[in-house]
């Protein structure tokens, strides 16, 4: 389904393929080749997402665009099921493999492997051909740190000076997450006024 938002449209090349069940909203730009498979959502909320050419993002993924944050995935790219790339970098060759989730800010550098359930954190980098293992963190820049899903503590000293509420919602740290949502439900019901586009 293509969905106009905010007056900005899909724009998909003759080459591409988007599923029946996929949801490509405002902003996005497909490369050639490109394959947007069921359930998968590339939503631009008020920033762009841009996809590169030959890649795949694969059922149930979530790709979203923000303001300051665009979405962009490099050429020859594999974005797993369920993975989510928020207002995040993707660099050629990078496989995030399924419910990997990069968060805004962050950049994958060239053939990355973010393989199953691994987390870049908000303005994280991680450097090309770095493999972040199986349910790990990588958080830090300009080169982010590897952290076992245990190391809650030692990821935390690293994780706190990256500022993910002021990054992702705009707000301090101690911020009420009453203050929060009330924000988040007006910036998301700007989609009251989207418009389905026919084929």
């Amino acid at each position: 389904m293509l969905i106009e938002h905010r007056g900005s449209r899909p724009v998909v090349p003759d080459s591409a393929y988007v599923a029946p069940t996929a949801v490509l909203c405002g902003a996005v730009t497909l490369g050639e080749r490109a394959r947007i498979l069921h359930g998968a959502v590339l939503s631009a909320e008020d920033g762009q997402v841009r996809v590169g050419s030959d890649v795949v993002i694969m059922e149930n993924a979530l790709v979203r665009g923000r303001s300051g944050h665009p979405a962009v995935i490099g050429d020859a790219v594999l974005v797993g099921p369920h993975a989510h790339i928020n207002g995040a970098t993707l660099e050629d060759e990078v496989f995030a493999a399924t419910g990997a989730s990069v968060f805004p800010g962050a950049v994958a550098g060239r053939g990355c492997e973010l393989r199953i359930n691994s987390v870049l954190h908000a303005n994280s980098v991680l450097p090309p051909g770095t493999v972040l293992p199986i349910g790990w963190i990588a958080a830090g820049a300009p080169t982010a740190r590897l952290f076992a899903p245990g190391d809650h503590d030692e990821l935390w000293s690293v994780q706190r000076e990256l500022d993910f509420p002021g990054t992702v919602y705009g707000v301090a740290r101690n911020t009420s997450m009453r203050d929060i949502m009330a924000r988040q439900a007006d910036f998301y019901g700007a989609h009251l006024d989207d418009r389905t586009l026919d084929d």
